[in-house]
């Protein structure tokens, strides 16, 4: 009986719905994403399916840094005076427009001439 030539492993392929549940997020949104080729999938027999390796970038790409943090201490702020929190004066060099509404429909006659 002839031995078989060890094949390697092959990668487990996850639904988009189990990986919408280890993001915490909906199906659809995983689909969409791979739809528009945002996360890395792998299309199979007409479907998305994502491996651990996919997730794992998926989580990467998605991954928010914090900002860094500034070295120097800013100098102490002046501090505020009521003019620097005064409101703004409306500029009057610009003549104000006045906005007059359209009549309404109901008004029209033409549309109630009936004959009675």
């Amino acid at each position: 009986m002839p031995q078989e030539a060890s094949l390697p492993a092959l990668p487990r392929l996850f639904r988009p719905e189990e990986i919408a549940a280890a993001l915490g997020c909906s199906a659809w949104w995983v689909k969409d994403r791979a739809r528009r080729r945002l996360i890395p999938f792998t299309y199979v027999g007409g479907a998305y399916r994502f491996t651990a390796d996919h997730l794992a970038d998926i989580v990467r790409l998605h991954e928010k840094r914090p900002a860094r943090a500034t070295s120097r201490r800013p100098a102490d702020p002046a501090p505020q005076t009521k003019a620097a929190v005064a409101p703004r004066k409306p500029d009057l060099t610009v003549p104000a427009t006045r906005l007059r509404a359209r009549p309404p429909r109901r008004a029209l006659k033409s549309q109630y001439d009936t004959a009675a």
